[in-house]
């Protein structure tokens, strides 16, 4: 906090009280800025002072409107930027419940006093779902760190069980060749190459614990497969849409008219509409991972027939088998 009673800090003192109080709906009077110096500083001054500190900040290159009244016209984050920011937060499900608080009341401090109101009934909301690991900021501060200093990282990778809890899925820890972290459907994943062999592969970050960095230089990304020409990271998302390791495929497949804003929504503009057909069902193509288009089949079913690869159809068609078996057995 700044020192009271110092005149060489009146500047400071009103740029705060302009970003706290100030805003296009709520214009300060001199008067106004004077008694809020006193009551939050025990700052005293007269009109002409707080006028000669406002011009002094306008001409530092802060926009400050004085007409009918000072606000702060502009702000690192405007009230929507702010509100988007705490959104997602709210719905970052690798974060755990205290940490999404503590960061949604940082960003609620960035805003103006009105700003805060507004957004008050959001930390009062039930508990959404999220993680369970409390060691998730320091994982991503070791692996940002390990990324932009080219060095390996080693981990303990966790899977949860019946108890909720994170378990270490073995006891020997993952060496890896950090390359990227990205957002994900909620969760925050590694993009990166397990140093024992040369193909891509991704780990969630809120099931590593003990990561560290190692002293050893990562695995040049043209020795990984895949990675040949560097890493075209929103090719890499339209292919990987529940981020499975493995290589993509060709897919040929006959979709309803009715999904293609789905398509979009999952894969962007990276798919091709080959030729429209009857009963309003287009052959489309597109490359992705073919585990999770697996899933993302079962997801779409009676909209979606794959064509090829057979072996996806055939897998699919397996997978559908067994389950009109299970669900024609009248619950037994």
């Amino acid at each position: 906090m700044y020192a009271t009673g110092n005149k060489k800090m009146l500047n400071m003192l009103i740029l705060e009280i302009l970003k706290e109080y100030s805003d296009q709906e709520h214009r300060l009077t001199q008067q106004e800025i004077i008694r809020l110096l006193k009551s939050n500083y025990d700052m005293v001054c007269d009109r002409r002072s707080v006028k000669n500190n406002v011009v002094c900040l306008r001409e530092l290159g802060y926009e400050i409107s004085m007409e009918d009244g000072y606000y702060l016209l502009e702000r690192e984050f405007d009230d929507v930027e702010l509100r988007m920011l705490i959104d997602s937060v709210l719905f970052a499900k690798f974060l755990t419940q205290k940490q999404a608080k503590t960061l949604i009341e940082k960003l609620k401090s960035i805003g103006n006093k009105y700003f805060s109101a507004k957004v008050n009934h959001i930390i009062n909301l039930p508990e959404l779902r999220h993680g369970y690991n409390k060691q998730l900021m320091y994982v991503l501060d070791t692996i940002n760190e390990a990324i932009s200093q080219h060095k390996k990282i080693s981990f303990v990778y966790n899977q949860y069980g019946s108890d909720f809890k994170l378990h270490p899925k073995r006891e020997e820890k993952y060496i890896v060749n950090p390359y990227q972290m990205v957002a994900n459907n909620g969760f925050y994943y590694l993009i990166g190459n397990y140093d024992k062999y040369d193909d891509i592969s991704h780990y969630r970050l809120d099931k590593m614990t003990c990561v560290e960095m190692l002293t050893e230089k990562v695995k040049q990304q043209n020795q990984v497969m895949g990675l040949e020409q560097g890493l075209n990271l929103p090719k890499h998302m339209a292919e990987h849409i529940y981020m499975f390791s493995g290589g993509s495929v060709t897919i040929n497949m006959l979709v309803d008219e009715t999904i293609i804003g789905e398509l979009v929504d999952w894969f962007g503009n990276d798919f091709y509409v080959i030729k429209k057909r009857q009963n309003n069902q287009v052959l489309v193509r597109l490359r992705c991972n073919e585990q999770a288009f697996f899933y993302w089949t079962l997801q779409y079913g009676p909209y979606v027939e794959v064509l090829e690869p057979v072996s996806l159809r055939r897998k699919i068609a397996e997978a559908v088998s067994e389950m009109n078996e299970k669900y024609n057995r009248n619950g037994e």
